[in-house]
């Protein structure tokens, strides 16, 4: 995935501003696809020059206000042949599980601390991801879109499932080693 296409496809839901695309970014396409500020403004420069988007024109110009942009036809078409392209799975690089490695060789002194802090993190994102499933997605809701999106959410609710299982293993295995 590209920083451009979670861009288009975040101004196909909706055309914003600069700013308000990336209050948005924070607020949820952070959980799969991380960007700052600065990026996103780069971005949305070089896809209104390649012509997928256009800044709206103000109803009222004035000096210093907002452009709000949107998806041209040519970034509808851009975003739509990615979805289709095959792209194979990205392997894991978790500093943690390297860490988890060198432990068996050097000894765990110190793992079991940092292995209780990335649980509660985990912890805490699955909570987060759960409240948004709950608010976001009650039962009954059939609208395509919305079943696409509540699958996304879902990976990130199985993926801190898994991670919160398997880190309490992790830490049953290393209570052995590090009574830290």
């Amino acid at each position: 995935m590209s920083l451009p296409h979670a861009i288009l496809t975040a101004l196909l839901e909706k055309p914003s501003s600069g700013l308000e695309l990336a209050r948005r970014f924070d607020r949820s396409i952070r959980f799969f696809w991380s960007a700052t500020h600065q990026q996103i403004y780069r971005e949305l420069g070089r896809l209104e020059e390649a012509g997928l988007i256009r800044a709206l024109p103000a109803a009222h110009p004035a000096r210093g206000q907002k452009k709000e942009y949107e998806v041209l036809p040519a970034g509808r078409d851009e975003l739509a042949g990615w979805v289709g392209t095959v792209e194979d799975p990205r392997p894991i690089r978790d500093p943690l599980l390297l860490r988890m490695r060198a432990a068996a060789v050097v000894g765990g002194r110190g793992l079991a601390g940092e292995l209780r802090r990335h649980l509660a993190l985990h912890e805490a994102q699955l909570a987060e991801y759960t409240d948004i499933e709950r608010r976001d997605f009650p039962p009954g809701r059939v609208a395509d879109e919305d079943r696409l999106r509540h699958l996304v959410l879902r990976a990130g609710i199985e993926l801190e499932t898994f991670w919160t299982q398997w880190l309490r293993e992790a830490l049953d295995e290393v209570g052995t080693m590090d009574p830290a």
